[in-house]
């Protein structure tokens, strides 16, 4: 039993009071935990996507770019005129989910600009690494959202077996020893009153 709490009605009330609300906190955190699960699967679910795709940019990137050096060669690749001027902008929506910030990003590459004595070859080189970036800027904001979410659920999680293991037992034993007490009290001074008779 706490030491500092004096065992009397008003203060069981309290502790049970204190108790309820515990418990409510207890039942919204593990609502929570279900709500954050329930989007980091979806989130999984769309990085997986995003990462084929990311992977199959990739290798079109690669693709590209060899069919561009083995026309050009290396040296001709190096000199080709880079891109556009403006470099495109990053487009960034933002929600949030249970306090936890999520964000969704799409790049839009400025317009092409067609490379001054370039070919074919080299046009469809920078259009996929134009593709490459767009997609991995999607990407990245999804393993941003998952780390976020996957973050939120831990500390959820800890705060709601926090409650359940320790805080709500620790406080149903300190609500039970004082109701123990009282009854001992009340039955002191019934003994304490029929001596007296």
């Amino acid at each position: 039993m706490n030491l500092d709490i004096t065992p009397t009605r008003s203060a069981a009330l309290d502790l049970k009071d204190e108790r309820r609300a515990m418990q409510e906190g207890y039942t919204f955190l593990d609502e929570k935990c279900l709500v954050l699960a329930a989007e980091m699967l979806a989130e999984l679910e769309r990085y997986t996507l995003a990462t084929r795709a990311f992977g199959g940019a990739g290798a079109a990137a690669a693709a590209a770019l060899a069919a561009a050096v083995s026309r050009h060669g290396f040296d001709g690749v190096e000199v080709l005129p880079p891109g556009p001027d403006e470099p495109g902008t990053l487009a960034v929506a933002r929600r949030t989910l249970m306090g936890v910030p999520l964000v969704e990003a799409r790049w839009q590459p400025a317009a092409a600009a067609s490379a001054a004595g370039g070919s074919p070859e080299a046009e469809a080189a920078a259009a996929a690494f134009a593709s490459l970036v767009a997609q991995g800027a999607a990407l990245g904001a999804l393993a941003g959202n998952l780390e976020r979410l996957s973050r939120e659920y831990r500390k959820t999680v800890r705060r709601a077996r926090a409650l359940s293991d320790v805080l709500l037992p620790e406080l149903g034993r300190t609500i039970a020893d004082i109701e123990t007490r009282l009854e001992e009290l009340e039955q002191e001074d019934a003994i304490l009153l029929r001596s007296t008779r």
